[in-house]
């Protein structure tokens, strides 16, 4: 066995004939304990909140969608169409056309977005999961809006003798009074019946109204081959690079395609932003609290200066000296933050298990165990562990020895 291995582990079971020397390491090891358990299960809340953030916008988010370079629109041909459905690795497509809209019924109204979809939509997003009550409809002219609008309309479903009016201004050039010499009217107007209604979070709950792909693209005076997406599913056997390859061979130029993440860019880079600055408030306790083991080291150094003397006298290098010293100090940081993260474990696998914090009555607080932050919290552990007990380890010295 190494030498100054087998001293430090020794010194490390041992009690030292000072007590306040027992309780300084004691308050040490708990230190360390409670911060790595601490950094955990913070790391591990995080990545709850995270994921449960993000599964609101999953619901209407499919695994790829490709946009227009510029503009709103572009245009997909027949044969175009039939080349996306023969890409490897594509279980499925849907095309949507999506404007802002004017709503109103009756004395009410308000600004949201009319989404002409068609009927693969539903199979490649999970905007079915989200349906709160009613049903997608069973005529044309039938709609799903987000309880936001319904709750600000107060539209009842299956009125289909005052439906909702959906209000666009007619495309063109010029200002809309300029057109109004010329028209009777400077939009077009398209009447729709709540079917259905969706639920997801606040800002998306206000944000749409579904329709049947034909009406819109007939409300915004655009013909069958134009939209303003396309929705992909993917059925994870080809590479998603290779797809969004495919994809662009396909539609050439004129669009981008789009995963998860880069739908959503924004919201990713503040989730991963506020993650990272949160691990980095916790790895600053956790150095405020490891200058524990540097004094903990130095105290070790001083009572057992004796101990060190005859070692050296015996024949032990000043480096091996030095050696002990820094291994029971790295001893103690990692066997304290493996201890930690177990700790953490079984606080995170009981919320998990039980979901004893709520937020809600019914819903828990949202947790996930990565394995990811099991390796992140030992390696800062570990290496805050191997500087701070560097810096006490180098008060070895022969002055101290021989003195």
């Amino acid at each position: 066995m190494n030498f100054p291995f087998y001293i430090a582990k020794r010194y490390l079971r041992s009690k030292s004939s000072q007590n306040a020397v027992n309780i300084i390491n004691f308050i040490t090891f708990l230190v360390i304990v409670i911060g790595s358990a601490a950094l955990f299960v913070v790391l591990s809340a995080f990545a709850g909140l995270k994921t449960f953030s993000l599964s609101f916008t999953n619901t209407f988010d499919p695994d790829l969608k490709a946009l227009p370079i510029s503009g709103k629109y572009f245009s997909v041909s027949p044969e175009e169409e039939i080349a996306l459905g023969n890409v490897a690795g594509l279980a499925n497509y849907s095309k949507e056309l999506e404007e802002r809209a004017y709503l109103t019924f009756r004395e009410k109204s308000c600004i949201a977005f009319i989404k002409g979809i068609d009927s693969q939509y539903r199979s490649v997003t999970g905007v079915d999961s989200t349906l709160y009550f009613g049903n997608w409809g069973v005529t044309e002219y039938n709609g799903v809006m987000g309880i936001g609008i319904y709750n600000l309309l107060g539209v009842p479903l299956d009125n289909y003798q005052t439906p909702m009016t959906v209000l666009v201004p007619k495309p063109g050039k010029g200002s809309l009074s300029q057109q109004g010499l010329n028209a009777t009217k400077p939009y077009n107007e398209l009447p729709i019946v709540v079917s259905g209604v969706y639920a997801v979070e606040e800002n998306l709950d206000k944000k749409y109204v579904f329709a049947h792909l034909p009406l819109v693209q007939a409300l915004l005076e655009k013909d069958s081959t134009q939209i303003s997406g396309i929705n992909f599913k993917l059925n994870g056997q080809i590479p998603i690079e290779d797809i969004k390859t495919s994809i662009k061979k396909i539609l050439r130029d004129k669009i981008l395609v789009l995963d998860r993440q880069e739908q959503n860019s924004t919201l990713h880079r503040m989730l991963n932003t506020e993650n990272l600055a949160t691990y980095l408030i916790f790895t600053l306790v956790l150095i405020i609290a490891l200058f524990n083991v540097v004094g903990a080291i130095i105290m070790m150094i001083l009572d057992k200066q004796q101990n060190s003397k005859t070692l050296f006298s015996l024949g032990a290098t000043i480096k091996e000296l030095r050696t002990i010293y820094f291994t029971q100090g790295l001893l103690v940081t990692s066997l304290g933050g493996l201890i930690g993260v177990l700790i953490g474990s079984l606080l995170i696998g009981s919320q998990l298990a039980f979901g004893w914090l709520k937020i809600t009555p019914s819903l828990s607080y949202p947790v996930e165990y990565d394995v990811v932050n099991v390796f992140v919290v030992l390696a800062t552990i570990v290496v805050l562990g191997f500087i701070s007990s560097k810096i006490a380890s180098s008060r070895i010295s022969r002055k101290l020895i021989t003195a």
